[in-house]
């Protein structure tokens, strides 16, 4: 059995929901039903919704950007 390095496990950065909704700048319902969809993800720590920031961010890299059409 080898010992785990502290470089091998990565630290989940988890937050309650409140912040989690601020921090990707979405209400709470955006937040269920991208919890149901499985674009964030969210633990539950005895009656606490916790949300992983992590998710959040790979959710925003997700989205498509806009393309801005010229004006002339």
């Amino acid at each position: 059995m080898s010992t785990l390095d502290k470089n091998d496990i990565k630290q989940r950065r988890l937050v309650d929901f409140k912040h989690g909704c601020s921090y990707g700048k979405f209400g709470k319902t955006k937040a269920y039903e991208l919890i149901a969809q499985e674009r964030i993800r969210a633990y539950k720590m005895g009656g606490k919704t916790l949300i992983d920031l992590d998710s959040i961010d790979e959710y925003h890299a997700s989205l498509p950007r806009v393309e801005s059409r010229a004006m002339i």
